[in-house]
């Protein structure tokens, strides 16, 4: 049950980011609820074995790497979604930033999970 409030959080963030940063589109709330489940998912997996690979790179330019990382996360999501998409990577970009912004500020103020 606490995987769907994290997805209408992830949601909600990303239609933040798609009011805020030029060069986000989207047709629907079908498309945007879509989308931040499978960039959920694309995290998860792709966006996982990617951040262990580019480690060092990341530790070499202060984290900043990440963003390049949830910046094609966020491209690829864009290609698979109909409806969704992002006009470059530069928009891509300021969207992982935001998004990254959006969502821990968000996941700070959900309730603990209690063991």
């Amino acid at each position: 049950m606490r995987w769907i409030l994290h997805w209408i959080v992830s949601a909600a963030s990303l239609a933040v980011v798609v009011y805020v940063v030029p060069g986000f589109h989207v047709n629907s709330v079908w498309s945007l609820l879509i989308a931040a489940l499978l960039l959920g998912i694309v995290n998860a997996t792709l966006g996982l074995v990617l951040k262990v690979i580019t480690f060092p790179l990341t530790i070499l330019t202060f984290g900043i790497f990440w963003f390049v990382i949830n910046a094609f996360m966020i491209e690829l999501v864009a290609k698979l979604v109909k409806g969704f998409w992002v006009k470059n990577f530069t928009a891509a970009f300021i969207g992982a930033i935001v998004l990254a912004v959006i969502n821990t500020i968000l996941k700070w103020l959900m309730p603990k999970e209690e063991d």
